[in-house]
């Protein structure tokens, strides 16, 4: 689904367009996402931009919120599932201010990037990963 003109997405379509990222993920990393809830919500809250330091709600896509798989143990069993929320409205900015790649790729860029944290990545291989997912 490419958006070429019209509304901006609304949070469900942007849901939509991260599910599908997250369903090209390759079998090494799709099989061992576990239940991570993915929300799309219009902005950050102020507790999250105060925990990042951060000032300017437009300067956060995204969020992960869990234990990255390379810290776990037993111990976390029976915990709350793992979080990504994407915050539409900072991503749409920041897609209008790119324009040279669509909705579609962004919202993936940001998704990817964010499982990448679950996964205990590098910044090398989320690069590698969001490769992959196109």
């Amino acid at each position: 689904m490419t958006r070429t003109i019209g509304l901006a997405p609304s949070a469900q379509e942007m849901e939509a367009m991260a599910q599908a990222a997250l369903d090209l993920l390759p079998p090494q990393f799709a099989e061992r996402m576990g239940e991570i809830v993915l929300l799309v919500e219009d902005w950050p809250d102020k507790d999250i931009l105060a925990g990042l330091g951060i000032e300017n709600p437009y300067e956060l896509t995204g969020v992960y919120e869990g234990l990255p798989l390379t810290e776990r143990s037993i111990e976390h069993s029976g915990t709350m599932p793992d979080r990504v929320r994407l915050f539409r409205r900072p991503i749409l900015d920041e897609w209008a201010e790119r324009g040279d790649e669509t909705i579609e790729h962004l919202v993936a860029h940001v998704v990817v990037h964010k499982i990448g944290h679950h996964f205990g990545l590098s910044d090398d291989d989320m690069h590698e990963l969001e490769d992959m997912v196109g």
